[in-house]
């Protein structure tokens, strides 16, 4: 029998309970949140940032074009040279002004709830759009601690796992979720209006 690959289907890939999840984030996807927070964040440039789901360093790299302290860690070793393998649910906190990563699909709601307790500045999670969906969820995170800012991607933002691949299609819907402390405000919900082409850089890919 063929495989169904409508975009419906697609849309719900599930991961095995014990599964890593590992999915690596396009260097333009994270680009694309540190450019729309450059002009709304005092001195982000000099935050201290922790990225607590490294993996291969995909989203450390563009981060550090942006800001000059940057922090990794994953639960295991992925080769990664600068990271600390360091279970960021069960470990001890780490100090860090913002926490910006993209968590496991199935533990983003804990990182979300540990990421809070811990920031001083800000948490930013790449998740996919359905995150936003459910009413455990709601009741869990979203009544409590509402994010400022909902940033959607216009374009698909494609992830594969265990790889980045520029030519990959994706039928999943992405956003940003960005909590900034301080600001009182009810949640915000942006565009990011296409970016890729601009955003993208030689070696992304290598």
């Amino acid at each position: 029998m063929a495989q169904n690959t409508s975009p419906a289907v697609m849309a719900q890939r599930k991961e095995a309970h014990d599964s890593l999840d590992f999915l690596p984030t396009p260097a333009w996807g994270t680009r694309a949140l540190c450019e729309w927070l450059k002009p709304r964040t005092m001195a982000f440039n000099k935050a201290r940032v922790h990225e607590p789901a490294c993996g291969e360093g995909h989203m450390v790299r563009p981060l550090r074009e942006y800001v000059s302290q940057v922090a990794a860690s994953d639960c295991r070793d992925y080769g990664f040279p600068d990271a600390v393998v360091h279970d960021f649910l069960f470990g001890i906190a780490t100090d860090a002004d913002w926490i910006i990563t993209n968590p496991p699909f199935r533990l983003a709601e804990q990182f979300a709830t540990k990421a809070l307790g811990i920031a001083e500045d800000g948490v930013a999670l790449l998740v996919r759009t359905a995150f936003l969906e459910g009413a455990t969820r709601y009741d869990a995170l979203f009544s409590k601690s509402p994010p400022t800012e909902i940033l959607q991607f216009v374009e698909r933002l494609p992830m594969v796992k265990g790889r980045v691949d520029e030519d990959a299609a994706s039928a999943t819907a992405y956003c940003w979720l960005v909590w900034r402390k301080g600001v009182y405000q009810t949640t915000q919900f942006h565009w990011l209006a296409p970016c890729r082409k601009r955003l993208e850089r030689p070696g992304d890919y290598a």
